[in-house]
């Protein structure tokens, strides 16, 4: 009985241990299963890290505000396939960012710059065709047959006759030698060639000798076909040797005398036509080709002048009036140029800035590049090395990316030598993001916008007002509007203060809110430049 007993025991008690270790498996693995998928869970959601749209800088790894702009954090998008290298200078942009800073890209192509250059200009006197008539010999002016400036006259006509001591000693000389012309002819020879030298002819000499004495009065005779300009002397007037009488300019031949800007001069050449209009021809429209370029800048108007040779025989055109011209550029015809959008530029006066489109990017991403350009072609800018055909650049909220770059240590336009981070996020403890964030601000730029007025007419002034500003260190933007005579500057104010902005506009000969140009430097404006002053 007791055997039973035991074995009956022995089979309880080892259905019970199965039937645990059974329980124990089936709630210890389904545990382990939720276990590890819990693990998976928390390591997804630690891999996911979160961003301002609009401060790309900023990141955390859970949900919530912008310490910046107070904007929800969205969750950051790497943007790229497994294993592909990113540029730690690229500024990446979502699709909301793109939207809010207005965006816009171009692809960089090549294509033939439409260059027509506007000039102004002025009619001068051909200075060739100009004769400045001088005494020759010392005496008195007896008569005089020209009574007043403008008018005309005919090579070897009278202007006037003048009584020499002088003259009437040297013709005695030649009667005596006239003598001796067999056995001295040197002799004879010098005592012609003295009249010579005093400016008369060989008829008047030969009419000295046949007539066998001298003569009282000489003339003064025209040595070209002309206007006359200038009259300098009186009936009575003593003159000395040297002294100015007459001065006559023949008028059939003008020239026009047009200035061309710095930024124009790439674009002209010798040989290229000019269509041009005159005030004081209305109507009519004149065609020329470029005969000269000065070799020389004028060191205060920053221009050049470009001749054009113009025929005059009824002397419709007068001189010193004004003349407005367009040259269509043979150079830019003739070329195949690499051409962007003046836009897709950020100038510091040193240089030249574009951000480029990464290819392949699941999110819009950009990077800095500093490139050469050349000419300027109307709207757009020849670039002579920085960028290929095919790339894709920003044309509309360029400094909106800079600005990213900026706030992110990145290579940008004020920050050219990256890798001194001036955001403030050295330290990558996350609980310190809003003290990273107060200590960020003083190491921004200090970009200021200011919009005042300048007094201007034309688009010469608008070129002359935006150079003198641009060519200031620390200055982005100058956009000055012929319409409004409104200005808008955006600049570095750590670079430059606002008062040199005035000065550097004043300089230039434009009046504004603060400053006032110099009255010689608004007198050498041209003509159409120079606006109405207020008192």
């Amino acid at each position: 009985m007791k055997q039973y007993i035991n074995k009956r025991d022995i089979k309880l008690i080892g259905i019970t241990l199965v039937a645990g270790l059974f329980l124990g498996w089936l709630f210890f693995h389904s545990s382990g299963n939720e276990a590890t998928h819990n693990h998976e869970e928390h390591s997804e959601a630690e891999e996911t890290v979160y961003t301002c749209s609009m401060h790309p800088q900023i990141k955390q790894n859970k949900p919530g505000l912008c310490p910046i702009c107070a904007m929800d954090l969205v969750p950051m998008e790497t943007g790229t396939a497994e294993g592909e290298h990113i540029d730690p200078n690229e500024i990446q942009m979502t699709e909301s960012a793109l939207a809010l800073a207005s965006v816009q890209t171009t692809v960089v192509m090549r294509g033939v710059p439409e260059k027509n250059v506007q000039l102004l200009g002025k009619v001068k006197a051909d200075e060739r065709k100009i004769s400045e008539l001088t005494a020759r010999f010392g005496g008195r002016i007896e008569k005089l047959f020209i009574n007043y400036t403008g008018q005309q006259v005919s090579k070897g006509q009278k202007l006037g006759t003048i009584y020499s001591p002088e003259l009437i000693t040297a013709q005695k000389e030649l009667l005596e030698a006239v003598k001796y012309k067999s056995s001295n002819p040197s002799f004879y020879k010098a005592a012609r060639t003295k009249l010579k030298l005093w400016d008369l002819t060989e008829e008047q000499i030969d009419a000295i000798e046949n007539n066998g004495e001298p003569k009282t009065y000489f003339e003064i005779l025209s040595p070209i076909t002309g206007t006359v300009t200038k009259r300098h002397v009186a009936i009575g007037d003593y003159v000395k040797e040297g002294s100015a009488l007459f001065e006559v300019i023949d008028l059939s031949k003008v020239w026009v005398m047009f200035d061309a800007y710095e930024s124009d001069l790439p674009w002209i050449k010798k040989g290229d036509n000019i269509d041009f209009t005159i005030q004081s021809v209305p109507g009519e429209t004149f065609k020329g080709k470029v005969t000269y370029i000065d070799p020389f800048i004028d060191a205060q108007t920053r221009v050049a002048q470009v001749r054009v040779e113009l025929n005059n025989p009824k002397q419709q055109v007068k001189p010193e009036t004004f003349a407005n011209g367009i040259l269509k550029s043979n150079i830019a015809e003739n070329t195949n140029e690499l051409l962007i959008p003046k836009s897709s530029i950020l100038w510091t006066g040193k240089r030249a800035v574009v951000y480029v489109k990464v290819p392949e990017r699941e999110t819009a991403s950009f990077i800095y590049r500093e490139i050469t350009l050349g000419a300027e072609a109307g709207i757009f800018y020849v670039v002579a090395d920085g960028l290929s055909e095919g790339e894709e650049i920003a044309t509309n909220g360029v400094f909106k990316i800079d600005a990213a770059a900026q706030l992110a240590g990145k290579y940008s336009m004020m920050n050219p030598q990256s890798g001194k981070t001036s955001t403030g996020h050295e330290h990558h403890d996350m609980d310190n993001m809003n003290m990273n964030v107060q200590q960020e601000k003083p190491a921004t730029i200090n970009l200021q916008h200011e919009t005042f007025k300048v007094s201007g007419n034309c688009g010469m002034c608008e070129e002359t007002i935006e150079t003198a500003v641009k060519t200031l260190a620390g200055v982005n933007e100058a956009d000055w509007s012929q319409e409004t005579k409104m200005i808008h500057v955006s600049f570095n104010s750590d670079k430059v203060k606002l008062s040199e902005i005035h000065k550097a506009i004043a300089q230039a000969g434009y009046d504004t809110e603060l400053e006032k140009a110099d009255d010689e430097v608004y007198n050498s404006l041209p003509g159409c430049c120079q606006y109405t002053r207020d008192k």
